[in-house]
């Protein structure tokens, strides 16, 4: 399966999309487009797949995405899942725009973002009630407030960078070949995938496979399924009562010991402590709201 490219609508009165998409519209598959993305997620939880990143994401979580990185956001169960989509093209505001000396810091914004960002820290809270606000805004404040949350995530540098693959041009028989690699293993990587099977997705013997991907992305084939694996398993545990035995068969892993091996190794801890450290943070985040309100 090719990964799908998107062409995103837009209205006589507007130069950008902006809006909330809300389960069922939010579900997505393995997707790309020409615009950047900006991502504020109002409600729900899941994994994030960006470039060759797997990672988590939750409510509040936003994201800043280059122009034909390939991503898709899978939520976690049955979660209603809604986050405010923000789409623009590089010249939308016309092709002179980013030449000039006072738009460098967004230039070179936009290409680190072509890895993918997760912002993080103070301007994570500061996004929120501005990308909200883009939906509703009309006329050229419309304009000055996405240069101003743009402005925000440059100037800041609170954000960090996801993807190491290399985003290519559109229709490049280098991209669709990874991006058939990628939607076979976002479909299949909860049972076992061997080297041999995948190859032969991608056309290729296993020797040329291996050589192909590590060249392609920056990593391991391996390295990259256990991710996506690690990843799942995450949004089980902190979204799920199943045991950890469960969650380990459930996830793609053979042995427990070879799942509990792994998770540590990307997560300093293991499953179990790590659902501990999710529930006991949630507890302490709902009595921090309870006592506001209290107060109120």
């Amino acid at each position: 399966m090719r990964v799908l490219i998107e062409k995103l609508p837009l209205s006589e009165n507007t130069s950008f999309v902006a809006r909330t998409h809300r389960t069922p519209k939010f579900e997505v598959p393995w997707h790309q487009h020409v615009e950047l993305e900006l991502i504020l997620f109002k409600e729900g939880a899941g994994v994030s797949f960006i470039g060759n990143h797997v990672g988590p994401f939750e409510e509040d979580d936003v994201f800043f995405l280059g122009a034909n990185l390939p991503h898709t956001f899978q939520k976690s169960g049955e979660l209603i899942t809604s986050a405010v989509v923000v789409h623009f093209k590089e010249n939308f505001w016309g092709e002179d725009f980013l030449k000039l000396p006072e738009s460098s810091s967004l230039l070179k914004l936009f290409h680190t973002a072509l890895q993918g960002l997760k912002i993080t820290g103070k301007t994570k809270a500061l996004l929120k009630p501005m990308i909200i606000s883009l939906e509703n805004e009309t006329g050229f404040k419309r304009l000055i407030s996405l240069c101003a949350c743009l402005n925000m995530i440059a100037e800041s540098g609170e954000y960090e960078t996801l993807s190491t693959q290399e985003v290519k041009e559109l229709n490049v028989k280098n991209r669709e070949r990874i991006d058939q690699i990628f939607q076979f293993t976002l479909e299949n990587f909860r049972r076992q995938i061997s080297i041999a099977e995948v190859a032969s997705v991608a056309g290729l013997s296993v020797p040329a496979f291996c050589n192909y991907f590590k060249k392609s992305t920056k990593k391991r084939y391996i390295d990259f399924l256990n991710e996506m694996r690690i990843g799942y398993a995450c949004r089980l545990l902190t979204d799920s009562q199943e045991s950890i035995t469960s969650i380990c068969y459930e996830s793609g892993f053979n042995t427990l010991a070879h799942f509990n091996s792994l998770f540590h190794r990307f997560h300093n801890m293991n499953p179990s402590d790590y659902r501990k450290t999710f529930l006991s943070a949630q507890r302490g985040a709902t009595f921090s709201l309870d006592n506001r309100e209290i107060k109120e």
